[in-house]
């Protein structure tokens, strides 16, 4: 069954923020992942309006894991984690 990578993200460092754009698309495109939303317009129906939305599809949960596990992306993320604020999560769908 399909699943999705959602990411809520806070960017403090814009600038700092472009590197990891780059490494992390390479990573998606990689690992069989697609882009759904990426940081689009966003419209708050209930609760707080997140400052970025980030929507990928994985053909499965597994493929989901095992891009978000990979080396290549755990370099991605480390500069993510030092530019940004967030929360990611897979769904499934």
């Amino acid at each position: 069954m399909t699943a999705y990578i959602v990411a809520e993200i806070d960017v403090t460092d814009a600038g700092g923020y472009e590197p990891y754009k780059k490494m992390a698309g390479e990573s998606i495109q990689r690992h069989g992942g697609r882009f759904l939303a990426r940081g689009g317009r966003t419209v708050s129906l209930e609760g707080e309006k997140p400052k970025r939305v980030v929507v990928i599809e994985f053909p499965n949960v597994e493929a989901a894991e095992n891009f978000y596990h990979s080396p290549d992306y755990q370099a991605a993320a480390k500069v993510r984690q030092q530019v940004s604020k967030g929360r990611l999560y897979i769904v499934e769908g």
